[in-house]
């Protein structure tokens, strides 16, 4: 808004170059622009204030389809005053000449026209189109309507005014509409939801079976392995107790044909040694027989001295000591007279 200042019976009015500023003097229009800095006199001046920067106006505006259902749009509509003398010729724009403030609500009449245009241009596309379609074709058709429909007002080109561009946010049904519409969505979008936990489920389930399956054949396999195995091992058991059986079988016969070449070397020795004891003992034996009684009975008496280790008594009869006597003479005239008997020593 201007800035005013007083002094004296003087006023001074500084403006924004946003704001564009009329002054009525006396009733002609004495001076207009934008960004003005004047003196003037309150008591023959009527000064107008019209904003020239871009305005914003956000709208919500509820209306009925052709299926008579609630809907609901709403957005931004920006515009601004091309052509400011017009809209001082229209709107009072007026400000007070001591606070520099609007004397009445203009701005508020602006946007109170503009919002009735557009909401009658929505609304008459609203009761045109069934809901269905309404949502389907979303927010462009109802910002092309109000922007088109604005920029052709033949009301708001009196006042100057020009619409900057149009912003539609949503078209959206009411909130219990919404839920009604949303449900089958929501029912056919659980449903694949279910059906995609169904078949994880079934798959998890046939995964589980597929490795319950797999471990049951690894356990058969683990099993015949295992029974392999030991088969396996029974069998290298028997060779190597049959092996060990044959190996002591021929340990055995080889002991046994050791004992017995050896039994029969050493019976053979013994053999060897009897015959020659039995060979010498004949021989001993024949010349035993050959020698004379005497001699016999000298020979056993030196053996059996030989084993007697101590005599104490030795008593010789007369009955034996005289045939050895005359014997013992005999042998020896013969030997002198040099004549040999047969079984002489």
């Amino acid at each position: 808004m201007a800035e005013i200042r007083s002094l004296l019976a003087l006023r001074h009015l500084r403006s924004e170059s946003t704001s564009f500023i009329a002054r009525h003097r006396s009733g002609q229009l004495a001076r207009t622009g934008r960004g003005l800095s004047f003196w003037f006199l309150p008591y023959a001046a009527s000064i107008a204030e019209v904003p020239c920067d871009d305005r914003d106006l956000a709208f919500l505006f509820h209306g009925r389809s052709s299926d008579f259902q609630d809907v609901v749009t709403q957005g931004v509509v920006t515009y601004r005053f091309s052509e400011p003398l017009k809209v001082v010729e229209r709107v009072d724009f007026t400000i007070d000449l001591r606070a520099g403030t609007y004397r009445k609500t203009p701005l508020d009449q602006v946007d109170q026209t503009l919002t009735q245009l557009a909401q009658e241009m929505v609304l008459g596309y609203f009761v045109q189109t069934p809901l269905g379609e309404l949502l389907r074709a979303g927010v462009d058709p109802v910002r092309e309507r109000i922007q088109e429909g604005l920029a052709g007002s033949a009301a708001l080109g009196a006042i100057g005014l020009e619409v900057v561009s149009v912003r539609v946010a949503a078209v959206s049904p009411t909130s219990e509409l919404e839920k009604a519409l949303q449900t089958p969505t929501r029912e056919a979008i659980q449903e694949q939801a279910d059906e995609a936990t169904f078949q994880r489920r079934a798959l998890a389930v046939e995964k589980e079976r597929a490795i319950q399956e797999n471990e049951l054949q690894t356990q058969i396999e683990l099993t015949r392995r295992q029974e392999a195995l030991i088969r396996q091992k029974g069998q290298n058991e028997r060779w190597k107790a049959t092996e060990q059986a044959e190996a002591a079988a021929i340990a055995a016969r080889a002991e046994a044909e050791r004992s017995r070449l050896g039994s029969e070397t050493e019976a053979s020795s013994i053999r060897v040694v009897e015959q020659a004891r039995v060979e010498a003992e004949r021989d001993k034996m024949a010349i035993y027989r050959e020698l004379p009684t005497g001699v016999l009975l000298g020979l056993a008496a030196r053996e059996f001295a030989g084993k007697l280790q101590t005599i104490e008594h030795l008593n010789v009869a007369p009955e034996l000591l005289g045939p050895l006597l005359a014997r013992l003479l005999e042998a020896g005239t013969d030997r002198l007279e040099g004549r040999t008997r047969p079984g002489a020593p």
